[in-house]
């Protein structure tokens, strides 16, 4: 061999493999958009499982409340901190308020909440289909007419539709509490001085942004919690591989649906 093809074949093989990966990825995102345009078209066409609606609610929903107020308030508290402590090298103190105020509604209030919910419901569905997957009720369900995207996928992902704007807001909310609780108790603000500054800088924009982030974190949270689930392999290890890769998955496209959204909304 010369010595021209033997310093070649290395690279051909390594562009093969870079190449054969970003084709697997392709497909992947592929299969992906399919499956959010079917479970989208399901939720729009009858028949409608209200029962299995309001399970998902109450699920994805209200039992995520304490994580997500947990999460804020001390986000809200550790934030106020940071920013006084940051702002004293500067003798800007003052914009404590504003600060907590744009940074748990832009940034911080979806983002903890969308990775909260991609801990909690994400790897909940990705396990709970996976598992039907392979105690064959999915199959169970074929064999009655039931159709899965209809019955499994559609009412998760309504609910995570309708209900993370919900915990986003109340994130939101909770994390200015928890910034103004400190802020009032140990920084030497006064309160009213302090909701004064936080209602007078916060604009529209700012609200509908989190919301409409909170509704695409969500979205992204159960789709891929669906998504895994009912492409989950065979036995316990087919269920773990499921509910990690589902995480994982869904805290990166998070992540970069924060960025994206960021940009259409602030990029002016």
């Amino acid at each position: 061999m010369s010595l021209g093809a033997a310093i070649a074949a290395p690279v051909i093989a390594a562009l093969g493999a870079l190449g054969r990966t970003v084709l697997r990825g392709l497909a992947s995102a592929g299969r992906l958009t399919l499956f959010g345009l079917s479970a989208l078209s399901h939720i729009l066409r009858p028949p409608f499982y209200g029962r299995e609606v309001l399970q998902a609610l109450l699920h994805i929903g209200w039992l995520s409340l304490p994580v997500v107020g947990m999460t804020a308030i001390f986000t809200g508290g550790a934030l106020a901190l940071q920013i006084y402590s940051g702002g004293a090298r500067f003798n800007a103190e003052a914009v404590v308020p504003q600060i907590v105020a744009i940074g748990m509604v832009r940034e911080l209030g979806p983002v903890l909440v969308g990775l909260m919910i991609a801990a909690r419901v994400t790897s909940s569905i990705a396990a709970e289909i996976a598992t039907m997957k392979v105690t064959e009720q999915i199959d169970a369900l074929v064999t009655l007419s039931t159709d899965p995207m209809k019955y499994l996928v559609a009412p998760r992902f309504l609910a995570a539709l309708l209900t993370v704007p919900l915990l986003v807001a109340v994130g939101d909310v909770i994390g200015i509490a928890g910034g103004y609780a400190v802020a009032t108790s140990s920084l030497g603000f006064t309160p009213v001085a302090y909701l004064k500054n936080t209602l007078d800088f916060l604009e529209p924009l700012d609200v509908l942004s989190s919301l409409a982030k909170g509704a695409a974190f969500g979205g992204i949270a159960a789709l891929l919690g669906c998504y895994y689930g009912m492409h989950s392999g065979r036995g316990a290890q087919g269920v773990g591989r499921a509910t990690k890769s589902s995480v994982e998955a869904a805290a990166i496209l998070i992540l970069a649906a924060n960025f994206l959204l960021t940009g259409v909304f602030f990029s002016a």
